[in-house]
């Protein structure tokens, strides 16, 4: 198979793979639909005149909809910010949560539960929680003028910590009967509660982020090959990749506060994407917007059909996640090396 046909085939995977899983989707549940029924369906809003039953309408449009474009969105913006943050610190082993924010996103969420906030309440907290853990570690690198990146990842590690330590301050004060579980729940991952209104809260966070991800993609690839060239070719290093910070985090803070926390997404579609489209940025970053979308797709399908009861989407990804990890860090280690 030459370099052509290769491409070829991985631009239509790319294309139509989160397609057919998006309509694929929507069979899957306790409650069995026809594919002729789905396609009706959605149909049935341009066109008035095919018959579909209200609890058809209800399954499709307010339960397994928002929770197909959660996962789409989610699964997307998790992939993208691991992929530019693989890119920007140069490390395999770097992930969409690197500088605190799913800590963050997870102390929020926690405090507003403890507190009786409402669902939306408890997705405000977890997204400004999240913005606030990165923000802090960013200062703190400022502080260390001659650090440089290694200040700002080491300054991740410490704020990730703390807020974790936080965490575990509240699930010791909350009520065992009520709370805890509630806490524990969420921060294992899910997307089961997912409605439209959920969706449309974190709508300008996320276009904001995949914008500020697509402009600069191709800037990454400067940033690759070291500060000192990309200097020598007019890029304010410090001021891109604070703006790819920021983009990161958006998408990141915003895809937690909506699904809980769920690792291995953003550490193990980067590399899953990386071998079959290359390091190229510019390829690479939509890319793993594709894979990101399909994979936490599939995931969501197997965490609501494999037994009776919904397994908690986070813990699934890590126990298919690190397997395939291993798998792609034993074949693609040389690209990093």
């Amino acid at each position: 198979m030459n370099e052509d046909t290769k491409e070829i085939i991985s631009i239509v995977l790319l294309i139509f793979l989160p397609i057919f899983l998006f309509f694929a989707s929507f069979l899957i549940g306790r409650y069995p639909i026809s594919p002729v029924d789905v396609v009706n369906t959605i149909l049935c809003p341009i066109f008035p005149q095919l018959e579909v039953s209200s609890t058809i309408t209800t399954i499709v449009f307010e339960i397994r909809l928002p929770r197909i474009i959660a996962a789409i969105v989610v699964g997307a913006a998790l992939a993208m910010a691991g992929a530019a943050f693989q890119s920007i610190f140069k490390n395999p082993l770097v992930s969409s949560d690197l500088l605190g924010v799913s800590n963050g996103a997870g102390f929020g969420a926690a405090l507003a539960i403890i507190l009786s906030g409402s669902n939306a309440v408890i997705q405000i907290f977890a997204f400004i929680f999240g913005l606030i853990s990165v923000s802090i570690t960013y200062l703190i690198s400022r502080a260390y003028k001659a650090g440089g990146i290694l200040i700002l990842v080491l300054s991740g590690v410490a704020i990730s910590a703390f807020f974790n330590a936080l965490i575990s301050a509240i699930k010791f004060i909350a009520d065992p009967d009520d709370k805890l579980p509630e806490i524990v729940y969420w921060l294992m991952g899910s997307l089961a509660s997912v409605t439209m209104d959920k969706l449309l809260m974190i709508l300008i966070p996320i276009i904001i982020g995949f914008v500020i991800l697509l402009a600069l993609r191709w800037h990454m690839n400067l940033l690759a090959m070291g500060d000192e060239e990309a200097q020598s070719l007019g890029l304010n290093p410090s001021r891109v990749r604070l703006l790819i910070i920021m983009g990161c985090t958006l998408l990141t803070s915003a895809a937690v506060s909506v699904s809980g926390v769920i690792g291995w997404i953003g550490l193990v579609i980067p590399h899953m994407t990386r071998m079959v489209v290359g390091p190229d940025n510019r390829i690479l970053i939509p890319a793993s917007l594709s894979f990101g979308a399909s994979f936490l797709l599939l995931i969501d399908n197997i965490s609501r059909a494999v037994i009776s009861i919904e397994i908690p989407i986070g813990i699934l990804t890590a126990i298919i996640g690190v397997p395939i990890f291993l798998y792609l860090l034993k074949k693609g280690y040389s690209e990093w090396s």
